[in-house]
């Protein structure tokens, strides 16, 4: 079974090599790395290109796209894998069996969605664990939603739901665990940390960017037929102040 792990990029040259080690720390052997580039002016697409050369199974492009959710869905393109996840430019995966935990739980039962928990870091120190919990379908109109860069899904059901809402600028990852995890997949949780990230991030630059994203989620649940509204994004925000308390 080929997983394929897409990488997103731009001008992250301070920060993309971990990500690239961490791929090809992997003791899993069957991965395809596709790296989409937003036409980097900082050496990343050098970087990259160095990366592709030494090591089989890495397919990339650098150039110009329309944000973020344009690259997922173009790196959803250029993807082969029989399963496909997200590895951001400045995340690493957490350990080098953390893509065959997810190959095993696909392996192993009739799985179309596996995801796991994250860390957040500030260097070497650890700030928050979000810690996802098994799945209750209940549990969307309160709230819950797995960490994006953990949740790996079957090629059919990105065929099946559609790609990456690109009228969201904040909030499509959002949007998309809703569609997938309110469409009665097989799901499997691995209750253990499968991805690194380090702070920060679009939705939590400033208040400016948290503001868009509480009205973009908000939209999302209105699309989606999810939950009570802001009540749900109210639910939402409150799950996170566990995860500051709970880093081990």
């Amino acid at each position: 079974m080929k997983i394929s792990i897409i990488t997103i990029t731009y001008n992250s040259a301070k920060t993309v090599q971990r990500t690239l080690e961490s791929v090809l720390s992997q003791t899993y052997p069957d991965i395809e790395h596709v790296i989409v580039d937003g036409a980097s002016t900082d050496g990343t697409k050098e970087i990259i290109e160095a990366y592709a050369a030494k090591h089989k199974n890495v397919r990339w492009v650098s150039e110009k796209d329309n944000g973020i959710y344009d690259a997922l869905n173009k790196g959803i393109g250029m993807a082969s894998g029989d399963v496909i996840g997200f590895l951001h430019s400045d995340d690493k995966l957490y350990s080098p069996d953390s893509i065959g935990q997810i190959a095993a739980a696909f392996l192993t039962s009739e799985t179309d969605v596996v995801y796991g928990d994250l860390q957040y870091c500030n260097g070497d120190r650890v700030i928050r664990r979000w810690k996802s919990n098994a799945f209750n379908p209940r549990a969307l109109k309160y709230g819950w939603m797995p960490p994006h860069p953990t949740v790996y899904v079957r090629r059919e059901v990105y065929q099946q739901v559609g790609p990456y809402d690109e009228w969201f600028r904040i909030s499509a990852d959002y949007d998309m665990m809703l569609r997938i995890f309110s469409a009665h997949y097989h799901t499997c949780y691995i209750p253990e940390v499968l991805v690194s990230m380090e702070t920060g991030g679009a939705s939590n630059r400033n208040t400016k960017a948290r503001l868009s994203k509480t009205q973009e989620d908000y939209i999302a649940l209105k699309k989606n037929h999810v939950g009570a509204g802001y009540l749900t994004v109210a639910c939402k925000q409150l799950r996170k102040v566990r995860q500051f308390l709970r880093k081990s």
